[in-house]
């Protein structure tokens, strides 16, 4: 007979890890950042509300060093010091900012920012199951043949959210009289800006599809998006 209790178990894991997440991402956020004041950055994000319908979008800047943006569960938007920090110094245009915080409103419109949370906390999940699983058959390999399989998956659905999220960007970029030549530029700059260095590895072990691929899906859709002749 099936035995619920290990699965109500492993949902109730999920569910607490999921509450703990949520929890312990908005008490980082809130106790190191604070909202973006800059005039040509808020030009840009008041073109893009506009092309939203809304009254303004805000944007606030996350006290760590890293060049990120991020969007949190509850829907705020965040650019990190470090990547303001590559704008003041001219190395990043506004309108390549704005192009961040357009792909970061994808993630937050698309549903992709609650839905890493829950993500992750299934992943763990999973990987507890599979692990015990496999270790029976596999001691000592069963736990990191787990942990590959579940990482795997987790970059194959990042990768999938940042195409969609980019298509989003470039959408609104268009919209906003912005245009897609930002968002194309700022890519040829974020693998030297974030000192990533990922060119060698194999596209399916990235969380983020590569530049070149990128680049070559906005040229497909801006050539979607011309009028024919």
């Amino acid at each position: 007979m099936f035995k619920l209790t290990p699965l109500l178990l492993l949902l109730a894991y999920g569910f607490v890890m999921y509450r703990f997440s949520v929890w312990r991402t908005k008490k980082e956020l809130d106790e190191k950042s604070t909202e973006l004041a800059d005039r040509k950055l808020k030009e840009l994000t008041d073109r893009m509300a506009r092309a939203l319908d809304l009254d303004r979008i805000r944007v606030n800047i996350y006290e760590i060093a890293p060049v990120n943006g991020l969007a949190a569960p509850d829907g705020r938007i965040f650019i990190t010091r470090g990547f303001f920090d590559q704008y003041r110094s001219g190395k990043v245009t506004a309108d390549e900012m704005a192009s961040v915080i357009a792909h970061e409103l994808g993630h937050v419109a698309l549903g992709h920012s609650r839905r890493r949370m829950i993500d992750f906390s299934g992943q763990n999940a999973i990987r507890m199951t599979l692990g015990g699983i496999l270790n029976r058959f596999l001691p000592g390999l069963g736990w990191a043949i787990a942990s590959a399989l579940t990482s795997l998956l987790a970059a194959k659905l990042s990768r999938q959210d940042e195409h969609e999220a980019d298509a989003y960007a470039s959408a609104l970029l268009v919209k906003s009289g912005i245009g897609t030549g930002p968002q194309k530029s700022l890519f040829a700059k974020l693998e030297k800006l974030t000192g990533s260095g990922s060119g060698s590895q194999p596209a399916w072990l990235l969380s983020h599809p590569k530049t070149a691929e990128r680049v070559a899906a906005i040229e497909a859709r801006e050539a979607r998006w011309l009028p024919d002749d």
